[in-house]
């Protein structure tokens, strides 16, 4: 399902042919398949000491090398649209005939800093999509921090910027919703309610602001799958994501919603205490991948940090996407060379890249089982 131009929402644009099960059939399988998942023990939790690794292996691809671009952007006046469309292009991104669903991060608006994904860049790649041939370009959020979506996408500036595009806008939050069996479990839950565009879209972009997280250390595009999940029944800020366990519920939540293309907004991140109260840093670049692994890996070197030392994208290295980074191909700026020293929450230091620093004890978690 994509948005259309005049706002509708197009079910019969054609699919381009993969060699892997593309996500929207895996997602429309999985919602199918319902009940009968937990009789054969899919999705029906992970607990310590289990001798079974929290993922169904069946469902996901053998990892393999990725391509990230980190490329140069001074400034949301630039050329955006020429941007996205050579990051696109450098990582062999596919959208050609197939219904898109940006999903950018919209959270809260605070006029005094920078806490959501840029409007202009989320214009700048409607159009782009559109001139590399997608059947149709939406964007999609579920804010889990203001309920009032329409304040945060009047205040941000979003909404006037895709009117200005002609792109529609569906609230996650209170959109239709399709029962999605887990195929990981690095919690409890089981099962997901995710709403219908995200279910029937065939490519969702993943599109985060490059920001610090003062629960998880940072939040880059496997973390901004959280606004997949409608508040209406997971709560606000998505408690219920909280309480099943935050970083583990990045990562089921991630597996389920698989973003297949990432675009990172670095140009401005956010550093301190993010995700929200956080101060604005310049990093002038924008990050693009097919992997969220590959990307979060990254983005979080171009933020400073050690990626191997962020919980949830270790955890998620496991089984999603490609977490080391000498297989990880860098087709544009060299990260490191490209990275800013993100201030970081004193709880957070340890993260630093050349820190020496281990985990402190008080920020262990639980075993999600083997490796």
């Amino acid at each position: 399902m994509g948005g259309d131009r005049d706002g509708s929402w197009d079910r019969t644009a054609p699919v381009v042919a993969v060699t892997e099960m593309d996500r929207r059939t895996f997602l429309m399988r999985a919602a199918k398949v319902g009940a009968g998942a937990a009789a054969i023990g899919l999705g029906t939790g992970i607990w310590i000491g289990s001798s079974r690794k929290p993922w169904d292996a069946s469902a996901f691809p053998p990892i393999r090398s990725a391509r990230v671009a980190v490329v140069r952007a001074d400034s949301y006046d630039g050329p955006l649209e020429e941007l996205v469309i050579d990051g696109l292009r450098s990582i062999g991104a596919e959208v050609g005939g197939r219904s898109v669903l940006l999903k950018p991060n919209l959270v809260e608006y605070d006029a005094r800093t920078v806490i959501n994904t840029d409007p202009r860049l989320v214009a700048a790649t409607v159009l782009a999509l559109r001139r590399l041939g997608a059947a149709s370009v939406g964007v999609g959020e579920g804010p889990g921090h203001r309920r009032d979506t329409q304040f945060v996408g009047d205040s941000s500036g979003l909404f006037e910027a895709l009117r200005r595009v002609d792109a529609p806008f569906l609230d996650l939050n209170t959109s239709p919703l399709v029962e999605v069996p887990l195929r990981s479990s690095f919690t409890s839950l089981g099962k997901l309610w995710l709403p219908e565009p995200v279910v029937a879209a065939d490519v969702v972009v993943s599109m985060p602001k490059l920001k610090t997280h003062h629960w998880a250390g940072a939040t880059l595009s496997l973390k901004n799958c959280f606004g997949c999940v409608p508040g209406r029944v997971y709560g606000w800020p998505k408690n219920v994501l909280h309480w099943a366990g935050l970083e583990q519920a990045i990562v089921d939540v991630a597996a389920a919603v698989r973003p297949e293309l990432q675009i990172v907004d670095g140009i401005v991140g956010m550093q301190g205490d993010g995700p929200i109260r956080g101060t604005p840093i310049t990093s002038g670049v924008l990050m693009f991948g097919t992997d969220p692994v590959a990307t979060d890996t990254t983005a979080a070197m171009v933020m400073g940090l050690d990626p191997a030392k962020i919980g949830y994208l270790a955890d998620a290295a496991r089984f999603l996407g490609q977490g080391h980074p000498e297989r990880i191909h860098q087709v544009g700026e060299d990260p490191e060379r490209s990275a800013s020293s993100f201030e970081l929450l004193d709880r957070f230091a340890w993260m630093k890249a050349g820190s020496g620093r281990p985990r402190p004890a008080s920020e262990e978690r639980p075993s999600a089982g083997p490796a």
